[in-house]
């Protein structure tokens, strides 16, 4: 393997995140690129980018254009393929989700009518997905008033830049102080913009695409990116892959009132999809849980007074029982057994998972220590090649299993190169082996 070139191996190993492994690396041969461009009622816009896709320096192209409803149906050349949707509202989820399922590349670049890509784009956004079946990648969305420019076919590196408009602060920072995501955690979520992304027909496939209950502007790419990386994908922003949006962010394009407005409708359909930390409430509970534990044990005493630790030290997270503990704690519907109908879909979602070896005890002296060592380790996992953290009680016997569930999901599709590492960490923990004295729990003095 030489700088200029390597095997096209979609299993070339990436070590947590750090994809700059890959640095210098070019996939040989080129992959065809289904890019896939969201229209609506923006025939000028779309005119545009056509034309900039037609100049693209990667050679190997598939362009589909899915039209969500317009009035009219777009005039596009012979070469792209034109699908169209009925008018059911804004439907930009499943616009790109049916561009998808029609695509036959191995890797998708995503793209709306209206952001124009400079001619590297497309090669300089792909080169990732190309060498590693694990990575999306965003691009460098810049913004420019084209609305009052002549176009006379200027190509858009020319024309864009001499109209060019501010660009959000809050995603260049983002972008520079986690060097281009490189040091991306689960929250970064936050700086995938779809306008300009690219992944893995198989990872997109994976996923099960964006989720089409999103009807308005905003928040089905930041759900479909914490899936993805809950997943196990490799985040990467490329600033050498640019495309330019015709107008200003949507800060630029509303009042502040009308911005918080949206932004609050958009909080408030994620809110009940993500439980991770920073996205959810500080009392409030989301639907989603961040954390889902499996604990076992049939006797209702043990298992409440683990079950009691365990959510005083991590009070969003879910709890899975026996089922034949149904009635154990009625009251609070973190405590879920394991065939209940809400079991599956709180295990799919969550970023962590947390097997319990046996029920255990901690001493009331050593709760807030034990709290603070769990929370670090929910914190971490997952975070750089840390995979999963391993609390063994003083006798050197593991009890809690504590895993990322994009390690989890990493191994599972990759088993020879999944690259997650485990720690162990000794803790307060004392598995239950006699009858417990629930009273003294609950009471405090046990």
């Amino acid at each position: 393997m030489t700088a200029a070139s390597s095997p096209r191996a979609r299993g070339i190993a990436v070590v947590g995140n750090d994809w700059s492994a890959l640095e210098g690396l070019v996939p040989d041969p080129l992959p065809l690129v289904s890019v896939i461009v969201a229209y609506y009622d923006q025939p000028a816009e779309l005119a545009r980018t056509l034309r900039a896709l037609d100049r693209q320096t990667h050679p190997h192209l598939e362009v589909i254009v899915v039209d969500d409803g317009s009035p009219e149906a777009p005039v596009v050349p012979p070469h792209v393929r034109l699908l169209r949707m009925p008018d059911l509202g804004f439907r930009a989820a499943a616009a790109r989700n049916l561009g998808a399922a029609h695509a036959t590349g191995d890797v998708l670049c995503f793209l709306d009518a209206d952001t124009t890509p400079e001619p590297g784009y497309v090669e300089a956004l792909t080169r990732l997905p190309s060498l590693t079946s694990d990575a999306v990648t965003v691009g460098l969305r810049r913004h420019a008033d084209l609305s009052g420019a002549a176009d006379d076919g200027s190509p858009i590196e020319e024309l864009a830049p001499r109209h060019a408009l501010a660009d959000p602060d809050w995603l260049r920072d983002a972008y520079a102080s986690s060097r281009d995501l490189l040091d991306a955690d689960h929250r970064s979520y936050r700086f995938m913009i779809s306008a300009v992304l690219a992944c893995g027909r198989e990872l997109f496939a994976e996923t099960g695409g964006f989720d089409e209950r999103f009807d308005r502007y905003g928040g089905e790419d930041w759900e479909w990116a914490h899936r993805a990386w809950t997943r196990g994908a490799v985040f990467a922003h490329v600033p050498t892959a640019v495309a330019w949006h015709d107008g200003p962010d949507l800060a630029g394009r509303v009042d502040e009132q009308e911005l918080r407005r949206r932004k609050n409708h958009e909080t408030l359909a994620l809110f009940d999809l993500l439980g991770v930390p920073g996205s959810v409430g500080r009392g409030v509970r989301s639907a989603a849980a961040d954390v889902v534990v499996d604990l076992p044990g049939t006797d209702p005493a043990a298992v409440l007074l683990c079950a009691d630790v365990l959510l005083e030290a991590a009070p969003q997270a879910r709890v899975l029982v026996d089922d034949s503990l149904a009635s154990l704690a009625p009251g609070d519907d973190r405590v879920v057994v394991r065939s209940s109908p809400s079991a599956s879909p709180l295990r799919e979602r969550a970023r962590v998972r947390a097997a319990v070896t046996a029920p255990f005890a901690v001493p009331r002296a050593s709760r807030d220590e034990f709290g603070r060592m769990l929370a670090q380790a929910l914190e971490e996992v997952g975070v750089g090649d840390l995979g999963t953290v391993l609390l063994v009680d003083p006798a050197g016997d593991v009890v809690v299993t504590i895993e990322a569930a994009r390690a989890r999901a990493r191994r599972e599709r990759r088993p020879d190169a999944h690259t997650f590492a485990t720690v162990a960490r000794a803790a307060p923990v004392h598995p239950i082996r006699d009858e417990v004295d629930l009273e003294g729990h609950l009471a405090g003095w046990r």
